[in-house]
């Protein structure tokens, strides 16, 4: 596993999920081009939908994409990190736990985020996700 990467990615998300927008900032390029299955089916361009979300959800003690609040933890299932030179590719199952008083939450999703190193620096510049369930052609 490539570490400078594996390591970039955690400061990546963790800033995401404890809605650091200074960290968001450094990690991310301007540019950043995404699609979230679950927010809308069109391609989402740059950084201002995150900044409102990470905004409105630092206002309500919330972590990134959970609809309740409580202790929260993420957890990359079947990472798998590629590198081409300055640009890196990791794709993995984000796993996010939430301790709720009913009992744990465990939420999962499939994600790409691709890494380019720009002026010395890694920043994301595309991020893809897709639903973890069975394909409906799965009986």
């Amino acid at each position: 596993m490539d570490q400078e990467i594996y390591d970039f990615l955690l400061r990546h998300l963790q800033g995401i999920m404890t809605n650091d927008i200074a960290s968001y900032h450094e990690t991310t390029a301007n540019d950043l081009t995404l699609y979230e299955w679950w927010v809308t089916p069109h391609r989402l361009d740059g950084l201002p939908f995150h900044e409102f979300m990470m905004n409105s959800n630092a206002e309500r003690g919330a972590v990134f994409g959970a609809e309740e609040t409580g202790k929260t933890r993420f957890d990359l299932s079947n990472l798998l990190i590629q590198r081409y030179g300055d640009t890196a590719i990791a794709s993995y199952t984000l796993l996010i736990s939430t301790a709720l008083g009913t009992g744990v939450q465990v939420a999962a999703h499939n994600e790409s985020r691709v890494m380019v190193k720009i002026d010395d620096a890694w920043k994301v510049v595309h991020v893809h996700k897709s639903p973890a369930y069975s394909a409906p052609h799965v009986g």
